[in-house]
């Protein structure tokens, strides 16, 4: 249910996560870490500074470092400004909204499957998955 755009976002998260607090990571090595295009990486970590997860500094020694704690940064604060994911409050099956009192035949199914996912997405953090991948990692 995430765009490529979004993993590779969290990718890259997950990369600066691992970073020293005040180390920054250039997009080429991101890039190359994640197997992501390297300018189209650039962009999107410009939205994410924009978004206040990643902070940029241009120069020697420059690239990006996360602007908070991995244990602070949800799955939903890095796929809300890519994928646009709150906008699916909506009806599933036209572009007006239902309700309880006038539902959709899909209504009452698709608020489970939202309200799970959006449960997912506010639950993990970037430090759950990085720790995670760093125990698979170990496992193989």
């Amino acid at each position: 249910m995430l765009s490529k755009t979004a993993i590779h976002a969290v990718n890259a998260l997950v990369e600066l996560a691992r970073l020293d607090e005040q180390e920054y990571a250039g997009a080429a090595k991101l890039a190359e870490k994640i197997h992501a295009p390297q300018n189209y990486l650039g962009k999107l970590l410009q939205t994410l500074a924009q978004a206040g997860l990643v902070h940029g500094q241009k120069g020697l020694g420059g690239g990006f470092r996360l602007a908070r704690r991995p244990e602070e940064i949800t799955l939903y604060d890095v796929v809300e400004p890519i994928d646009h994911v709150s906008r699916w409050s909506g009806c599933l099956m036209s572009q007006g909204t239902c309700s309880e009192g006038d539902p959709c035949p899909m209504h009452r199914e698709w608020a489970v499957v939202r309200e799970k996912y959006f449960k997912m997405l506010h639950g993990s953090t970037i430090a759950t998955i990085a720790s995670r991948r760093e125990a698979r990692s170990r496992a193989d």
